[in-house]
């Protein structure tokens, strides 16, 4: 069976967003991209759907989890320049995360 690395391929953080709807005195950690993860940082999935022990956002999981499957398991999205890749980020809306799925064949 294939293997998925996921890489961070880019933080962002949207300051308008948060000056306009966040309450920064509940959140001070709003100030500044994802701290969770390092651009360049990356995962090897082997077995799913089990999260790599070291992958640090349980939030950015869910909502990574259905790309990593279907690249896993041999899907391939036609926008992607390279097949068997997906670019999927987590739903935060002032500090979204985004992550290259690549399936890695043995």
């Amino acid at each position: 069976m294939p293997k998925v690395r996921i890489t961070v391929a880019k933080r962002a953080f949207h300051q308008d967003l948060v000056d306009r709807h966040a309450d920064k005195a509940k959140s001070p950690g709003m100030c500044s991209a994802c701290q969770r993860f390092e651009e360049g940082q990356s995962f090897v999935i082997e077995a799913f759907p089990t999260k790599p022990a070291d992958f640090p956002c349980d939030w950015a999981w869910v909502d990574i989890q259905r790309d990593v499957a279907m690249i896993l398991f041999g899907s391939d999205l036609p926008w992607m320049a390279k097949l068997g890749t997906a670019m999927p980020c987590c739903s935060d809306g002032f500090r979204p995360v985004s992550f290259l799925v690549e399936r890695i064949e043995e």
